[in-house]
């Protein structure tokens, strides 16, 4: 709930009866104040006074109808009249209460307008995420892992190279979960100063360090109920996995300046395209954050990994970019596609969607010939593996060529395999579906 009131006795016993039915509770001494709060986080109800100095409660709700946000509003006011209480309502209020308000009939109010806003957003649906596309048995796979594992409240680590969509992998486990009409909350650790990631995870109380002039809402609690994605976690400090490692543990989240801790109900999934084991190993990442983290494995596989759905997703982003820039669907000849598919897509589904848009742009015809691409990268003679651009996918590339390796040597038997690398047989097998290795036909 946000209070938005410049009396602070009101704010005061307005928190008391919300908080003593279980409402988390933030407060706003003016329509100013108010818009900061909700620049910071979007409440289920707010608790709104009309006569205010500067800005009053009927400009605060246009405002809020201007910006496109649908809360349900109660409106409280000492100067209750018929034709206040019709303006406040056709402005779009919920309910219209007069000072002071009976403890029921707050909460009944309240509770009305939560149920209002909440059957709202369920008749107009979470928006959908872009689609997965792809036909390929990588794909196919992809999503049935993440079909399995949304409805669950495990954590996942989702993993893999740049470009290969683990945000939309993430958007995808939020939006078939229980979850799904809850926030979903994105925090790039990458982009963040590592001075600044706490505050920003964990929020920050007014005055707790120079130059925090107001008190911050971290996105842990902005995700309360819902779903909050660590894209890039392998890029985090040390002493912030050890307050992500609470809240994983405990659910409790300890503000930057705050005494105290208080709880939240938040799913965590993260990414990253680093080797997190490896780190682990070097001493750059929590060991117990790691498995914390890794309950679920979810790797997003590179694009030349499933070259074969090339042309499905060519022909996607064409009609997606030819529909924003307002120009006739564009085909591509059968040169254009072999060109593509020739290539080695370094930066995987994100530059072949980069390619598509810079046609689409430039080809002046109906039908694309060619395009301009980059070279890709001069491997090591005989060793094809050596212009991989991480260390984790230099590993499964060569992990994968030794054991096709050793399957050609011992003619595919797999059990005869397992034996001459001295690994089980049932580990071999999993090895083989993961790298989707298959015995080409004479």
């Amino acid at each position: 709930m946000l209070i938005v009131d410049d009396e602070p006795g009101v704010r005061k016993v307005l928190r008391h009866i919300l908080s003593g039915a279980g409402y988390q509770v933030d407060e706003a001494a003016d329509a100013f104040q108010g818009l900061d709060a909700l620049d910071r986080l979007v409440p289920d109800a707010l608790l709104l006074d009309i006569k205010m100095p500067g800005m009053d409660g009927i400009a605060l709700m246009d405002n809020l109808r201007q910006r496109g946000l649908e809360i349900p509003v109660v409106v409280l006011t000492g100067h209750g009249d018929e034709f206040t209480a019709r303006e406040c309502l056709e402005a779009g209020a919920a309910a219209y209460l007069t000072k002071p308000p009976d403890r029921a009939e707050l909460l009944l109010a309240v509770r009305g307008a939560v149920a209002q806003g909440r059957l709202a957003h369920r008749r107009e649906g979470p928006a959908e995420p872009p689609p997965l596309l792809g036909d390929s048995l990588s794909m196919r796979r992809l999503r049935e892992e993440i079909a399995r594992v949304a409805p669950s409240r495990a954590t996942v680590l989702i993993h893999g190279e740049s470009g290969t969509g683990k945000e939309l992998v993430a958007r995808r486990l939020h939006h078939l979960s229980d979850r799904a009409l809850a926030p979903f909350v994105r925090v790039n650790c990458a982009a963040i100063p590592e001075e600044l990631i706490e505050s920003e995870l964990f929020g920050h109380e007014k005055g707790s360090f120079t130059g925090a002039h107001r008190r911050q809402t971290g996105k842990f609690v902005q995700a309360d109920g819902g779903t909050i994605f660590l894209d890039e976690v392998g890029d985090m400090s040390l002493k912030t996995q050890a307050k992500v490692l609470r809240v994983l543990q405990d659910g409790e989240v300890e503000p930057v300046g705050a005494g105290t801790p208080f709880t939240v109900n938040v799913r965590v999934l993260a990414a990253t395209n680093k080797d997190l084991a490896q780190e682990v190993a070097e001493g750059k990442f929590r060991e117990d954050l790691y498995y914390r983290l890794a309950v679920v494995l979810i790797r997003t596989p590179p694009l030349r990994e499933h070259a074969e759905d090339i042309p499905l997703l060519v022909e996607h982003f064409t009609a997606e970019f030819c529909d924003a820039y307002n120009r006739r669907l564009k085909t591509w000849s059968d040169e254009a596609i072999h060109q593509l598919l020739a290539y080695s897509w370094p930066g995987n589904v994100r530059e072949l969607k980069n390619v598509v848009e810079r046609a689409v742009i430039m080809e002046i015809d109906d039908t694309i010939h060619g395009i301009d691409l980059l070279p890709p990268p001069q491997s090591a003679p005989g060793i094809p593996f050596l212009d991989a651009p991480t260390l984790q996918e230099f590993q499964h590339r060569a992990e994968r060529a030794y054991i096709v390796h050793q399957l050609e040597r011992n003619r595919w038997n797999v059990a005869a395999t397992a034996r001459a690398i001295g690994t089980p047989r049932s580990n071999l097998y999993k090895k083989i579906q993961a790298y989707n290795i298959t015995r080409e036909k004479p």
